[in-house]
């Protein structure tokens, strides 16, 4: 029986373990997880969702501070088409993220930042630019585009001096998401370096409607290389989203994909940027826990635990903080969701908003629990303790076991091992 250590994923000029940690944000994927999978082999991914903040916890900078310093007197204003962000403060903020977490690589494998679209943040064309332009500049190993079809965006960067050196990467959920980037970008003469195909069981935002249960990811890794392949592409394919197990993967591999994604066995490491509690909570879910839902603001259906503080919050629009997903015209449509239910309920204490959610807020305050549909068998990975939580997992023992494992096999810690990372 086959174990993904028996592959190999050829990219930039190295054969990889074909393993990838997906790009969870807001610094939930942080650099201490990346750098793990880069030390064994494999890839893994920072985010650069609200990178700004990130700076500030990471580094003691004062970006959000300063920002909301600034924009103050617009707070009690439902109008936000005022804020904007500090290019230079956007740049200066990833370009230490990403170089600190260069030079602290070590091994052969690679890290990469994962660059969402849909980070709108009242300027999409001119913020997406600074944000991947700056992470090139500071030594990024490459980048996925997500949250997003990035028709335009190898535009944005077409004339960086590393444009042809670095690794980038799109991810899709449908043959037709991948054959509309490469004809809008066929006159770059640049293909994608990777694709990742992310399917419906994936965490967090989701590249499918509430239909998704309909889709499986097999059949449209299976229809995409085929498509690859009678198009005479030579682009590696990366499965992702329900991949468990080291079996599911080697399946995946079987079928012509170059490598995996996987993220939700990684939340619940120590590495891992989420509190801990967040984390139990992670490993205590039952599948009937976790839902699909279209409270957030970027017209995506999302899945997290059905328990996630940000159901429901009726919380102020924080926009003079945060506002990462205010459109090219400051809106949103979490402010429009509020401001209604606050002409509705102009005296009440505390409001409720059930439709959407302010997601800047929640996701720095890790109280949006998005999570992958598998969530519900992480309590299957670990030990549970006599104080009646499960043992943490260092993010080697997790990566190590999708490289080793065979079939359905899942190797739990030993009991020494388990109460050391308990602690």
């Amino acid at each position: 029986m086959k174990r993904v250590d028996d592959f190999r994923l050829k990219l930039a000029g190295r054969e990889l373990v074909p393993i990838m940690i997906g790009g969870m944000g807001v610094d939930i994927s942080t650099a201490e997880l990346a750098l793990e999978a880069a030390r064994l082999g494999g890839i893994g991914h920072i985010s650069d969702a609200m990178v700004p903040d990130v700076s500030d916890r990471r580094f003691d900078t004062s970006f959000v501070k300063d920002k909301t310093r600034f924009y103050k007197h617009n707070i009690d204003n439902s109008d936000k088409s005022i804020i904007k962000f500090d290019l230079g403060v956007l740049a200066e903020a990833t370009r230490r993220h990403v170089a600190a977490t260069m030079q602290a690589k070590r091994g052969n494998g690679l890290i990469f930042v994962n660059c969402m679209e849909k980070l709108t943040m009242n300027a999409p064309r001119e913020t997406l630019q600074v944000r991947m332009g700056s992470a090139l500049d500071a030594g990024i190993d490459g980048i996925t585009l997500s949250a997003g079809l990035h028709l335009g965006s190898f535009g944005l960067i077409a004339d960086h001096p590393r444009f042809r050196d670095a690794q980038l990467g799109i991810i899709v959920s449908s043959v037709r998401a991948l054959q509309l980037f490469l004809r809008k970008n066929a006159r770059l003469d640049r293909l994608p370096d990777y694709v990742v195909v992310e399917g419906p069981l994936a965490g967090g935002h989701l590249g499918f409607g509430m239909d998704w249960a309909e889709h499986d990811l097999a059949t449209i890794v299976t229809e995409i290389l085929q498509y690859l392949r009678a198009e005479r592409l030579d682009i590696p394919l990366i499965a992702a989203g329900g991949i468990f197990t080291g079996g599911d993967a080697c399946r995946f591999l079987e079928l012509g994909a170059a490598g995996v994604q996987v993220a939700t066995r990684f939340t619940v490491t120590r590495e891992c940027g989420l509190p801990e509690d967040v984390k139990q909570e992670y490993f205590r879910a039952s599948e009937d826990d976790i839902e699909v839902n279209t409270i957030s603001p970027t017209g995506y259906p999302m899945r997290m635990l059905k328990s996630t503080p940000a159901i429901g919050s009726g919380i102020r629009p924080n926009c003079e903080a945060y506002g990462y997903l205010l459109d090219g015209a400051g809106s949103c449509a979490y402010i429009t969701a509020y401001n209604r239910e606050l002409a509705l309920h102009p005296d009440a204490r505390t409001l409720s908003v059930r439709d959407k959610t302010c997601l800047c807020t929640h996701m720095r305050n890790f109280n949006c629990w998005t999570c992958g549909h598998m969530t519900y068998r992480l309590k299957d990975t670990s030990r549970l303790g006599a104080d009646g939580r499960y043992a943490l997992l260092s993010a080697e023992h997790v990566f190590r076991d999708y490289q080793f494992s065979t079939g359905s096999q899942i190797a739990l810690p030993d009991t020494e091992a388990a109460d050391s990372l308990a602690g």
